[in-house]
């Protein structure tokens, strides 16, 4: 399983580029394999992953996730390959993985001013469009949402992967069959195990695609006070228990909050939740770092580190 983080930096500096950087080349030299950016409405993550590319080498660049209904697929998929080629050596394969989700229907009636009728429907057929898009074809597509008739050529850019944060069963099963994997988010092992796994990776196999990739995203702490760490993160995170797609997982998982199937204990215990994240079929960990003081900070990034 590759370890990775979720993009964040303790840095005073006023730069926001050079905290991004700095995390990302903090990331680099600690080993994680993968450094994560969330799109939001600030800082364009793309944008800021082509930056860290021009100075940041080898470690793999992610977007988790940039929602579908603010971006056109021409769009997205120029953007993602101008990444790919701003952060990746001539002749070398790309480093850009762009993870891409539906939102929620609060944030897409509300804030972008789009319907949130058959999300399913739209993701499916973003990802027809999208995909190959990004290989270079063009796309000469009718569907119900979604008319593009159009081709994207980024000199010098290889493809880049698309995963889907894929939650519900309909969703899992679309990205099994049209994307190259999933990145979850505050999903719980129990649900990891019995739920996204076999779905996802039993649509690949019928639609004859490699196995997926299975990307696990948690809050990660490294404490001798599990149960402050716990009450810590329902805080930090609790929108996630609000959300209708987060909260049907920490149903499913039996869980109250966030803090519930965050990844909290001894250096022991953090180790031995993320070696079953490995078992039960997770190829990659991004972790949220949230320790409350430097003692925690520190040593959640060296049992992290211990793991790559």
């Amino acid at each position: 399983m590759r370890i990775g983080i979720f993009g964040r930096d303790r840095s005073t500096t006023e730069d926001p580029f050079a905290r991004y950087i700095g995390a990302a080349r903090r990331a680099a030299e600690d080993g994680f394999a993968t450094f994560w950016l969330p799109q939001s409405f600030g800082t364009d993550a793309l944008t800021v992953l082509a930056i860290i590319g021009r100075e940041v080498p080898d470690i793999e660049l992610g977007t988790a996730v940039v929602p579908i209904y603010s971006r056109h697929p021409l769009t997205l998929a120029s953007q993602a390959l101008t990444a790919q080629a701003a952060s990746t050596p001539a002749g070398a394969g790309g480093r850009v993985a762009l993870g891409i989700g539906l939102s929620h229907q609060v944030l897409v009636e509300n804030t972008f001013g789009g319907s949130f009728d058959k999300p399913v429907r739209t993701l499916r057929e973003y990802l027809s469009v999208l995909r190959p898009l990004l290989h270079g074809e063009a796309v000469d597509f009718r569907g119900e949402v979604l008319t593009v008739a159009s081709q994207v050529s980024v000199a010098a850019a290889p493809p880049c992967p698309v995963l889907v944060a894929a939650l519900g069963s309909q969703t899992l099963r679309v990205a099994g069959r049209l994307a190259d994997g999933t990145i979850t988010w505050v999903t719980g092992p129990d649900t990891v195990e019995r739920h996204t796994v076999p779905t996802i990776r039993e649509a690949a196999e019928q639609a004859g695609r490699e196995p997926p990739r299975i990307v696990v995203g948690l809050p990660v702490c490294v404490t001798t006070d599990e149960r402050g760490a716990r009450e810590r993160a329902n805080q930090l995170f609790s929108v996630y228990g609000t959300l209708p797609s987060y909260r049907a997982m920490l149903d499913r998982e039996g869980a109250q909050g966030p803090g519930d199937v965050a990844v909290v204990g001894t250096a022991d215990g953090v180790l031995s939740q993320l070696e079953r994240l490995a078992e039960i079929g997770a190829t990659d960990f991004i972790a949220s770092e949230f320790g409350a003081n430097p003692d925690e900070q520190a040593e959640t990034r060296s049992v992290l580190r211990s793991l790559v």
